[in-house]
C-alpha cells in the first residue's frame, strides 16, 4: 500500500496527532519529516515540550532501512517530544516501531482515546493494564 500520513495539531494541549499508513520508501520518510517539522513550528511550543500521538494501525511492515530512518527521526534531539504514544495493531509493524522507539518515553495503546488520555494526564502511570501488547 502507498505511504500516506496526516498531521493535525491540538495547540491548546501542545499535542501533535499523526496518522501513518502504508509502506514508506526513503522519499516518503523525507516528506513526512519535512511535514512534521513544519507542523512542529506551527504548534508553537518550546523545544521538546510537545506531546505526540501516532496512529500506525494501518502501517505496513517496513523495510529495515525504513525502520532505521524512523529510529533516527525519533532520536533527533531537536524534535523529541516530551511524551509519545503509539496506537498500534497486532502486527510486525507494531514490533518494528518498538525497536525504532527504543529508549524513548513511549507507551503503546490499542485505541486513540486511551493514548490521548495517557498523554494529557499530569502524571501518567508507567503502565496501563489495557495498553496494546
Amino acid at each position: 500500500m502507498e505511504a500516506t500520513f496526516s498531521i493535525r495539531n491540538d495547540i491548546p494541549h501542545a499535542l501533535m496527532h499523526i496518522t501513518m499508513a502504508g509502506f514508506f520508501e526513503p522519499a516518503d520518510i523525507a516528506l513526512f519529516a519535512a511535514a512534521r517539522d513544519r507542523e512542529l513550528v506551527a504548534l508553537r511550543t518550546r523545544p521538546n515540550e510537545h506531546l505526540t500521538l501516532v496512529d500506525i494501525r494501518a502501517m505496513d511492515i517496513q523495510a529495515a532501512d525504513s525502520v532505521a530512518a524512523f529510529r533516527q527521526l525519533l532520536a533527533d534531539p531537536r524534535t523529541v517530544s516530551r511524551r509519545i504514544a503509539f496506537v498500534v495493531g497486532r502486527s510486525l509493524a507494531a514490533m518494528q516501531i518498538r525497536r525504532a522507539a527504543h529508549g524513548r518515553d513511549t507507551q503503546y495503546f490499542a485505541d486513540i482515546e486511551e493514548a490521548e488520555a495517557w498523554l494529557l494526564s499530569p502524571q501518567p502511570p508507567l503502565r496501563m493494564a489495557s495498553r496494546a501488547g
